[in-house]
């Protein structure tokens, strides 16, 4: 008989192991809970692991993430729906033009969120959404069914900025996306300023 060892072996990590304290330190990074000097030191740590045992520290004194906040729901109906100002952005947003349209203005938010994903169903009224400067919109899913899509955005994305993809269809209203016109951006200095 072999003799027992006095303490366990410790078992080794592998690639995905690595990649899953990567991805998890990434996604503390992004909200805030370590500062970018804290996340090099740990990423250098996390890639030369060997062991879980190495791996174990790097995330353990982290708090999981926010759960996803619920998909915000918006129909125009007749009347029409503005979602605008300070609201916290879910993942995941449906707009549906109705008769009377949809816009939905991130000028105003914090968004912590790498993707946004909005679903958008045009109708009669059509659906705008409004981006800040550098924020990324992406099309290439969705359906430009009668009227089509306005994409009046650019495609210079600045890190730490979300992407928005749209998927659904544009319907008879159309769909916009945009960045501020004049008079907004000078409402919104003066607001912050």
């Amino acid at each position: 008989m072999s003799a027992e060892p006095s303490h366990p072996v410790p078992l080794r990590a592998s690639d995905a192991d690595r990649e899953a304290v990567v991805a998890e330190l990434q996604d503390a990074a992004a909200d805030g809970r370590i500062d970018l000097d804290e996340l090099g030191a740990r990423l250098e740590v996390a890639l030369a692991a060997r062991t879980h045992d190495e791996l174990a520290p790097l995330t353990a004194d982290l708090l999981p993430a926010l759960a996803p906040a619920q998909p915000l729901l918006l129909k125009g109906g007749v009347a029409g729906a503005v979602r605008e100002g300070a609201w916290r952005v879910p993942g995941q947003i449906k707009a549906y033009g109705g008769m009377g349209s949809v816009k939905i203005d991130f000028t105003r938010v914090e968004c912590r969120l790498r993707v946004v994903e909005i679903e958008v169903d045009g109708q009669a009224g059509g659906v705008e959404i409004v981006v800040p400067d550098g924020w990324v919109v992406e099309v290439g899913e969705l359906d430009p069914g009668l009227a089509g899509l306005r994409n009046r955005t650019t495609d210079r994305k600045l890190p730490g900025t979300p992407l928005i993809r749209l998927t659904g269809t544009c319907g008879m209203g159309g769909v916009t996306a945009r960045h501020p016109k004049r008079g907004e951006r000078r409402k919104l200095l003066r607001e912050t300023g």
